[in-house]
């Protein structure tokens, strides 16, 4: 459901300006926070919803997970190259992550508490949504080993809504390292922005 619709009573410019000035940060290092995102997604997962790997580097998938590549190869891996990972954001995952990390913040989790807010209803944690930059990240070829993250966080994303994240290597550092632009859709609204630098290793000997 798009926020411009469906009773929310503020369009999405607005909503994503007001996101804006209580949430906009730059996020420098990421693994406190993937750590909390990995565990929130897997927990409690329903084991006859599992899929096989669509690449060696991912234990799972579900089949509410799509992901797209534009190479298959860690020794091909260059400038232009990019992944996109979706899946839709529901009230299990905004709850385990709750209690994964500890952000029982009211605005994720209370209907009636949210209502009262400037967002009009409940929102999906910021950190939960920058998290699906992972999983994409996750789905490049070879091991990706996350260096630093830098994140703007633009707009709400509604629970239940449908997220896309997209990530492009822009430059090759050598050494096998790369940066990347990083962002998350939402009903063709970019509500996450930012960059990574990753470390792109070969995958262990099976």
């Amino acid at each position: 459901m798009s926020p411009q619709s469906g009773g929310y009573g503020t369009p999405f410019s607005a909503m994503a300006e007001a996101w804006t000035s209580v949430a906009s940060s730059v996020l420098r290092t990421a693994a406190a926070a993937n750590t909390a995102t990995a565990a929130a997604l897997a927990d409690g997962d329903d084991e006859s919803e599992r899929l096989p790997p669509g690449v060696p580097s991912v234990t799972y998938d579900e089949a509410d997970w799509t992901f797209e590549r534009t190479v298959g190869d860690p020794d091909d891996l260059d400038v232009g190259d990019s992944v996109q990972f979706s899946k839709t954001l529901d009230d299990d995952d905004v709850e385990r992550f709750a209690a994964v990390s500890g952000d029982t913040n009211r605005l994720h989790l209370d209907d009636e508490f949210a209502a009262e807010t400037r967002f009009q209803g409940r929102i999906a944690h910021g950190t939960l949504v920058s998290g699906i930059i992972s999983a994409a990240l996750a789905r490049l070829p070879g091991l990706t080993i996350y260096l630093s993250q830098e994140l703007e966080f633009r707009g709400p994303v509604r629970i239940g809504n449908r997220v896309t994240a997209v990530v492009e290597v822009v430059e090759d550092l050598g050494g096998n390292k790369f940066r990347l632009t990083t962002r998350v859709e939402c009903e063709d609204e970019v509500v996450v922005d930012g960059e990574a630098t990753v470390l792109v290793d070969d995958l262990p000997d099976e």
